[in-house]
């Protein structure tokens, strides 16, 4: 039985390694601006999913995962290598959409926020439809009923 804080120490150390392979001995050209952002590895350690991100157009996430998968084998023998595991995880590359969906998050938040600044914009000058103070209130004048007397008393 595999422990599952292993298997979350062997992702995060294969995180690191594949991150710095990517920055310092992959030399491809076509490998873009690429971030990775999570490592995910199976019970029996056998796979591992590493998640990243490119900054750029779709063309160029086209071509750092076509960079990524020719790298494979390099990236692997080099996580066998350092985490000294028996079996080196077989790595798998997936695009993390997280990003994405944050930035579209992002453009609905600050839609969000112009209508709110519209709505209080109008609200500046806007007038009520009737009385500014719509509740009835006594007429000013001497007390009548039964607590007018009492003041006088005391």
């Amino acid at each position: 039985m595999v422990d599952a804080a292993r298997a979350r120490k062997l992702a995060d150390r294969i995180q690191q390694i594949v991150a710095e392979m990517l920055e310092r001995r992959i030399k491809d050209p076509r490998l873009g601006f690429v971030t990775v952002t999570d490592t995910r590895v199976t019970a029996d350690l056998r796979d591992a999913t590493v998640f990243y991100t490119v900054f750029g157009s779709e063309a160029e996430r086209a071509d750092s995962a076509a960079a990524l998968e020719s790298a494979k084998g390099i990236i692997r023998s080099e996580v066998g290598r350092q985490t000294g595991v028996r079996f080196a995880p077989t790595l798998t590359f997936k695009h993390d959409p997280l990003p994405d969906s944050a930035r579209h998050l992002d453009d609905l938040i600050s839609a969000a926020r112009a209508r709110d600044a519209e709505v209080a914009r109008q609200a500046q000058t806007a007038a009520y439809a009737g009385e500014p103070d719509p509740y009835r209130k006594p007429e000013e004048g001497p007390e009548e009923g039964p607590e007018a007397g009492r003041e006088d008393q005391a």
